[in-house]
Parts: structure tokens; C-alpha cells; sequence
């Protein structure tokens, strides 16, 4: 393999990163029914799982090792959202260079939750 290969390569999965990251934000803060968790409220529930696995039988660990993970995703995700600005700035960087060469239409952006000002940042316009 080339190292032109080796760096196209490497280029593809930091923007796929970038992408996935900011997507995963978007994700998150959409509005859903019910109470919203807290970054506070999700670390409370993992204290309590990391006592509740101490004396867990094996079904109940494998559920709570499950939820435990789920929560930890939810947080990480939680903390990157108090940073939106700088993952948006990311995703324009790299957002049209990975729509071109995936073939990502401006309407399917639009569909998974990016607005129109960040795709117009992006330069992917509904022309693409």
C-alpha cells in the first residue's frame, strides 16, 4: 500500500469520526417525550449499578453491564454537547469532502437532524 493510500485512509476515518461524533450530538438533543436525563442523574445511576453488580446473579450483571455502557455512551455524548460549536466547526470542515465521496445528498443530511446554516457552512447545497 502507497502512503498516499495510508494517508487517504487515515483521512477517511478521521472524518468519519468528525461525522459520527456530530451526528451522535444531534441525535441526542433531539426533543424527546418524558424527563430528561442529566449528566448529574446518569452519574448517580452509575454508582448505584457499579454497588447493584457487587451481588448481582450473572442475568441481572449482564443487564446491568449493558446499561452501564448505554449510560456511559449517553454521558460521553452529554459532555461533547456542552461543546457543540467546536464539533460543528469540525463537521463543516470535513462534511462535503465525506458527502462527495460517500454520496451524500443534502436532503438525507437534512433528514438525520443538520440544518440548513451548517450545511450552507458546509458548502452542500441542495443542488449536490
Amino acid at each position: 500500500m502507497s502512503k498516499a493510500h495510508k494517508a487517504a485512509l487515515a483521512q477517511g476515518r478521521v472524518e468519519g469520526r468528525v461525522i459520527r461524533t456530530y451526528l451522535d450530538v444531534l441525535e441526542a438533543n433531539r426533543p424527546k417525550r418524558g424527563r430528561k436525563r442529566t449528566i448529574e442523574s446518569i452519574t448517580r445511576r452509575l454508582s448505584a449499578i457499579k454497588r447493584e453488580l457487587e451481588s448481582a446473579d450473572t442475568v441481572t450483571k449482564l443487564r446491568l453491564t449493558q446499561e452501564r455502557m448505554d449510560l456511559e455512551r449517553e454521558l460521553k455524548i452529554k459532555k461533547a454537547n456542552a461543546d457543540i460549536g467546536k464539533l460543528e466547526s469540525q463537521f463543516v470542515k470535513v462534511a462535503r469532502a465525506y458527502s462527495t465521496r460517500n454520496g451524500i445528498t443534502y436532503t438525507a443530511w437534512r433528514e438525520v437532524g443538520v440544518s440548513p446554516q451548517v450545511l450552507k457552512r458546509a458548502g452542500i447545497s441542495t443542488e449536490d
